[in-house]
């Protein structure tokens, strides 16, 4: 593919005036009105290619998970909303965001703890990191999640968290990740407190999961309308064994190694419209190709040790480390250990690129597919 960017400006046509005293006086002129010339800013603003404002990032969890338990001493989690350490890429900071327009941060709760309800116009989701008794409550339904579990929380669901485990069990953490710095892009935010605090649980508990779990098959006569899936709560080990049997049938991608998408049952489509998510296994001492997409990442290693190459940087991963990967940005992974596999989870903004038609896909072109690093 060759970037237009490559070809001189007289070629393919671009803005190129050069600035005079008449054109300053004109532009004074224009900025009084609140105007301005398109050709001043033309080339910033419809540039050849994608220019991410995000750069990549790496959070170290070794780093991080002293200051998400030092703040269960320090605020409570209702009077902060929620006892979140949120992750910040350093040039989108302004917005709230880790990469692009996606949001993610780590949440603790105490053992015996309980969130009040609230629900807003963002979509969440949820990736366990540590603790047993981690339970949410969606529009009513009651789930439990554990370590590695995924579960999502459609935009305007009503929503509250809280850890049934005991004290010995310790604190849970997970990973939030929304979509909030895109709703607020678009101005469409909305925020509510649930009228009653806490939410009147409806039926069993995980009955999405108990419903909608078994994957080759769907409720008969089954009348779900939403544009979200109607499974709530994602569990680690029937996805770990669904990636494990697909190794065993496939060489997966060679850009990505054995990924399966968590997807809605009844489409098939992303368990958002706004955001999908994916877990992908590395076999031992598996690398694979680089490529970029259109689209935010956000990665976090869920299983082994590894490292991935993101526009020529290699950052080293292990368990609970996230990373975050640009629009347009170069990136291959890399399984460490030779004797066992790793595991990725991720969420992108890839439903809204797809959507748009604006998603597109490219394979590294030299050194045999690999970069430098």
């Amino acid at each position: 593919m060759t970037i237009r960017g490559d070809l001189s400006d007289d070629v393919l046509g671009r803005a190129r005036v050069r600035d005079t005293a008449e054109l300053e006086a004109y532009y004074r002129r224009l900025e009084a009105l609140e105007t301005g010339a398109l050709w001043t800013i033309a080339n910033k603003i419809e540039p050849w290619y994608p220019q991410p404002q995000s750069r990549p990032m790496h959070w170290r969890y070794r780093d991080l998970r002293p200051l998400v338990l030092e703040a269960l001493g320090l605020v409570n989690g209702d009077d902060a909303g929620r006892r979140v350490v949120a992750l910040y890429n350093p040039d989108r900071r302004d917005i709230g965001a880790a990469c692009g327009l996606l949001y993610t941060g780590l949440q603790v709760m105490a053992p015996g703890e309980s969130m009040t309800a609230h629900r807003h116009q963002a979509a969440a989701l949820r990736f366990v990191l540590e603790g047993s008794g981690a339970w949410t409550i969606v529009d009513g339904q009651k789930l439990k999640v554990g370590p590695r579990d995924f579960a999502i929380t459609p935009n305007g669901a009503w929503h509250e968290h809280g850890n049934e485990g005991v004290e010995s069990e310790g604190p849970v953490i997970w990973q939030d990740g929304l979509d909030i710095p895109l709703v607020n892009a678009l101005d469409a935010p909305f925020y509510e407190v649930h009228p009653d605090v806490y939410q009147k649980q409806q039926g069993v508990v995980n009955s999405s999961l108990l419903t909608y779990g078994a994957g080759q098959l769907r409720p008969f006569g089954d009348t779900w309308s939403k544009n979200h899936s109607p499974l709530l709560a994602y569990p680690w080990e029937p996805t770990y064994e669904a990636l494990c049997n697909a190794a065993k049938a496939t060489d997966g991608s060679p850009y990505d190694g054995i990924i399966m998408e968590y997807s809605n049952p009844l489409t098939g489509g992303s368990v958002m419209p706004t955001m999908s998510a994916h877990m992908q296994l590395l076999r031992p001492g598996e690398r694979t190709l680089a490529h970029r997409q259109v689209g935010s990442q956000i990665y976090t290693a869920a299983k082994g040790t590894g490292y991935s190459i993101i526009n020529g940087t290699r950052f080293d991963w292990s368990e609970g480390d996230i990373f975050a990967v640009p629009s347009w940005a170069w990136h291959e992974h890399a399984n460490a250990s030779t004797s066992g596999d790793a595991c990725l989870f991720s969420f992108t903004d890839f439903p809204v690129m797809h959507s748009l038609g604006f998603y597109r896909e490219e394979a590294y072109p030299d050194n045999d597919g690999h970069q430098a690093g």
